[in-house]
């Protein structure tokens, strides 16, 4: 005896629609607190042993560089130059990688394409 929509009487599926459509409504309310907490999160990544250190936020956004004195010299600023591009982008690096782990946990592991967020 068939009851309406597919067969499972009343509105049929709709009413694990409604039910998907809360877990996704959640979901984003999860996704859009972890990024926040990721403004307020600190990644630091050092080279030349440590005389060069950039700082981002969790998004990756360069918020700080510290050089130390010592390595400024005016006769090799390419040296220089380079420390500042390499500590930047492990910087980077680390953020990108902590916020993939904060958005996984978010969505559970569906498998969402990278980058997404």
């Amino acid at each position: 005896m068939n009851k309406g929509f597919g067969g499972r009487g009343g509105l049929g599926g709709l009413g694990d629609m409604a039910k998907l459509m809360k877990q996704a409504q959640r979901m984003q309310e999860d996704m859009v607190k972890a990024q926040e907490e990721l403004d307020g999160v600190r990644v630091e990544a050092s080279t030349g042993g440590g005389v060069v250190k950039a700082t981002v936020n969790g998004k990756g956004k360069l918020v700080a560089i510290k050089i130390d004195p010592e390595v400024v010299d005016p006769g090799d600023v390419d040296m220089l130059q380079d420390l500042i591009l390499s500590a930047v982008q492990e910087a980077e690096d680390k953020a990108e990688e902590l916020q993939t782990e904060r958005m996984q946990g978010v969505t559970g592991g569906l498998g969402l394409p990278p980058g997404i967020f």
